[in-house]
């Protein structure tokens, strides 16, 4: 399978990025733990990755498939849960460092207020 780099800055009244998603045969997830509706954003990077879209909710994905996390959080655990694993986070809610795990997002490893026109083909 053949993988796309995609560079993803911040939105409007975001926090963080840029940060590249560099998906391989291992990191071939896009995960989204959204609590809801596919995000418009996971949808568009799963299709620019050439990644899998996975449902956190519904299916468990091992963290070392993982090539990104797309998140909802306005400021609790979720927004620090995988910059702590060290997985690319994009929130698509404009959250920056907050909530108890607030000292793991940095900003090569989170970025918020993410939309369609935030994500960049690279290769």
């Amino acid at each position: 399978m053949s993988y796309k780099r995609v560079k993803i800055t911040r939105g409007s009244g975001g926090w963080g990025g840029p940060i590249i998603i560099q998906p391989n045969e291992t990191r071939n997830k896009i995960v989204y733990i959204t609590g809801g509706a596919k995000p418009e954003v996971a949808v568009k990077l799963a299709e620019l990755t050439g990644c899998e879209l996975v449902d956190g909710f519904k299916n468990g994905v091992k963290d070392h498939e993982i090539a990104c996390a797309v998140i909802n959080c306005g400021g609790t655990l979720r927004c620090g849960i995988y910059p702590q694993k060290k997985i690319p986070t994009v929130n698509i809610m404009a959250t920056g460092k907050s909530g108890p795990l607030a000292m793991f997002i940095k900003e090569d490893i989170y970025v918020s207020a993410v939309k369609v026109q935030n994500l960049e083909v690279l290769d």
